[in-house]
């Protein structure tokens, strides 16, 4: 997919000579749960799902709300690392990143029609629905937890895609034809069962008529970025999925995550330190409610 060049110079956090990226340290985490496909036909029936308006600049969807005691047995806990990472809660970088996109497209610098879509630790799935408003080919949504594609986001595309019918099958459409499929596991796995992924495990079914080479024109993620931990994998994960030279990567998150280390900066590091993708500033939102958020657009050099 073609990307507009953009009019200001790509971020740069130090020279390339610097050291100490990882100097927080963090307690090892448990085993993660295995990545699988979660069929549309897996919602899950035994939660209370209620729905409430968005509004977001002219612009409304829906979005679910779910109880986090009742699919975890955990309570008034935002996350907990290696069991539960947050995504039953609508963050404010999943809204910032729907509008920064919505603005993009307004704006000619993104299209996202025929193209194929993949959101990272999505949640609520409102980027990724969207995209698949705005005519995407294919959504592909990724959440570390499977209960909470079957509790939330496949709830969530229901209730904003009109047609959306999930039958007991491995991919659903929506009313435009758009290819929508659900994977839940952690970041060093879950490449493994991503249809547009490089993966030398898998053998690739030349009768099914997918080309083996094609990947994802689009990543999108909000607020992904906390853990130091993870950032690599993360990173990692986006060069196995991304197509080249044209993909891009749309990042929401905050510029700081105060108590666990992360924020939109550490990871651009990790990014510049690689030196094959670029970065761009979209949006900056400072408006009191919380640390400063920021949207990054990432593209090939």
């Amino acid at each position: 997919m073609e990307s507009e060049k953009p009019s200001f110079e790509p971020f740069r956090l130090f020279a390339s000579s610097g050291s100490g990226l990882f100097d927080q340290s963090e307690p090892p985490l448990p085993p993660p749960p295995p990545c699988v496909e979660v069929l549309p036909s897996q919602i899950s029936q035994s939660v209370k799902y209620t729905v409430e308006p968005v509004e977001l600049g002219g612009l409304t969807l829906l979005k679910g709300r779910v109880s986090t005691q009742h699919v975890f047995t955990l309570s008034n806990s935002d996350l907990v690392p290696g069991k539960y990472e947050g995504g039953l809660k609508l963050w404010e970088g999943s809204l910032d990143l729907v509008k920064a996109l919505s603005s993009e497209v307004q704006n000619g610098h993104l299209s996202f029609a025929g193209r194929r879509v993949l959101e990272l630790g999505c949640g609520h799935g409102l980027p990724g629905i969207f995209a698949c408003l705005e005519g995407a080919a294919a959504i592909h949504f990724q959440d570390f937890n499977a209960e909470v594609l079957q509790c939330l986001t496949i709830p969530n595309v229901n209730a904003n895609v009109p047609s959306f019918q999930p039958p007991a099958l491995q991919e659903t459409t929506c009313d435009k034809g758009a290819e929508i499929r659900f994977f839940a596991g952690d970041w060093r796995e879950v490449h493994n069962h991503l249809p547009y992924a490089q993966n030398t495990e898998k053998d690739v079914n030349v009768s099914s008529g997918q080309n083996p080479d094609a990947q994802y024109d689009i990543i999108l993620m909000a607020e992904t970025v906390y853990s130091i931990s993870t950032l690599q994998h993360l990173y990692e994960l986006i060069k196995k999925c991304i197509t080249r030279p044209h993909g891009v990567v749309y990042l929401a998150a905050k510029k700081h995550y105060f108590g666990v280390g992360g924020g939109t900066r550490r990871f651009l590091s990790v990014v510049e330190k690689d030196g094959v993708l670029v970065s761009s500033m979209v949006a900056e939102v400072a408006d009191g409610s919380s640390n400063v958020r920021e949207v990054w657009k990432l593209s090939f050099k």
